[in-house]
């Protein structure tokens, strides 16, 4: 089967809001590649690009990032447009707050096993603390005292590369240790939940409201050998359980865990964590005076570049 590669040029700080609209139109895969691998794709150009316009090379520099997302053929036009629509959206509400680039498209057609073997060829293992993220196609034994979490993935629902993912790996190993029971929220790929797991966590439940991503978290579950510990399910926030975690973790975005801020407090035990992440800086305090007024206060905050990772233990409501 071919798929028509579609990629946007933009920067480290927008990649994942325009990773999230690419998601919004596809289930075949999203890729994130940063400058490093723009360097080299274009120094290989012929051999990997159809064509690439002169206003994305313009732009190469140390913030430039490609985020490319894959297509059937057949709904190729429709599909293009109604992300380049989005892109615009984002650009207007990201004026003055965050540069996106050029939001340059590029398409060119691939057979269906191009796109993960680039994907793969572009991710190498990342140590954050005591935990190793390696791809499983990779072989590299952990240094003494970490725990290696293996990603075997097509799709690129997270793999501990971007600032969201690695504060709250950094962030949750203070936590983690002392938990009877985690709560990933928006769980991708399973790292966070697989991590929290080998870390010490005695139950971990991971939530998705993507098939492919609950697939993919339950078979990263397994070669990890952590699904006697861990429950993948596909809903928003386990409404068929009646489960609390002493650590909750929600890397999702601000707009979505200020629309959660009634349910996700009710799955965080009195006196639990929860870490959140995905926040841009614009609206963090936002999220902040949210949290606060039901019952939660702050106890660190964690920044890189444009995005915020917060950790709020829940003392009790406060309206």
């Amino acid at each position: 089967m071919k798929f028509t590669e579609l990629t946007v040029s933009t920067t480290t700080e927008a990649q994942e809001l325009v990773a999230d609209i690419m998601w919004n139109y596809t289930n075949y895969g999203v890729a994130i590649s940063d400058v490093k691998d723009v360097v080299e794709l274009i120094n290989d150009r012929k051999s990997t690009w159809d064509y690439i316009d002169d206003a994305v090379l313009k732009e190469l520099n140390d913030n430039v990032t490609l985020v490319k997302a894959y297509v059937p053929i057949d709904i190729t036009e429709e599909t293009v447009k109604k992300i380049n629509a989005d892109l615009e959206t984002l650009k207007k509400n990201c004026e003055g707050n965050i540069a996106v680039g050029s939001l340059e498209t590029v398409k060119r057609v691939v057979d269906g096993d191009d796109w993960i073997e680039i994907w793969r060829k572009h991710y190498r293992p990342i140590e954050l603390g005591n935990v190793l993220i390696c791809p499983a196609w990779i072989k590299q034994e952990p240094k003494e005292g970490q725990i290696s979490v293996i990603i075997d993935s097509n799709m690129a629902f997270g793999t501990g590369e971007h600032e969201t993912t690695s504060m709250v790996l950094s962030l949750m190993q203070d936590y983690v240790k002392n938990a009877e029971t985690v709560i990933d929220v928006g769980t991708g790929s399973g790292i966070l939940g697989i991590a929290a797991a080998k870390l010490g966590a005695k139950k971990v439940f991971m939530t998705d409201i993507d098939y492919v991503a609950v697939k993919s978290a339950a078979h990263n579950c397994e070669i990890n050998g952590v699904s006697d510990k861990c429950e993948v399910c596909l809903n928003n926030l386990l409404d068929d359980k009646n489960v609390v975690g002493d650590l909750v973790l929600a890397n999702i975005t601000a707009d979505v865990l200020l629309i959660l801020a009634e349910e996700l407090p009710q799955r965080v035990k009195d006196g639990g964590t929860l870490i959140m992440s995905g926040i841009i800086k614009s609206r963090v305090d936002e999220v902040v005076k949210k949290y606060t007024s039901i019952g939660f206060t702050l106890e660190k905050r964690r920044d890189e570049g444009e995005w915020i990772a917060l950790v709020m233990k829940k003392t009790g409501r406060n309206d």
